[in-house]
């Protein structure tokens, strides 16, 4: 009764490779969008902290992953040797050293 009648109406045809490539445009322009913004600074941190990572010596003040200062009392090739009271050392992975303090910071 209060309902009309609905007609489909054709849609043009359309040329098939021009469409297409600008239907993927978009994702195509996200994807360059998403790298810039979060994925290349996130390899650039990881090549950084590598880099710190690799330059620890015996005697750098570090701040470990839990928030502890200590000093580097032993290195070896995967584990450290962190000591952050006297005689009281922690034995703790390189990858778990946030950062690297300058000379003089942990008394």
């Amino acid at each position: 009764m209060f309902i009309s009648e609905a007609f489909a109406q054709t849609a043009p045809a359309a040329s098939g490779g021009e469409s297409s490539l600008l239907s993927l445009l978009p994702l195509v322009l996200m994807f360059v969008v998403l790298y810039f913004i979060m994925i290349r600074p996130q390899m650039k941190r990881q090549k950084e902290h590598k880099a710190m990572v690799e330059a620890i010596a015996k005697g750098d003040e570090v701040v470990i992953s839990g928030g502890v200062l200590g000093r580097i009392a032993k290195l070896g090739d995967t584990y450290l040797h962190v000591e952050v009271a006297n005689g009281v050392e922690l034995q703790v992975q390189r990858n778990a050293v946030v950062q690297v303090l300058p000379k003089g910071t942990f008394k």
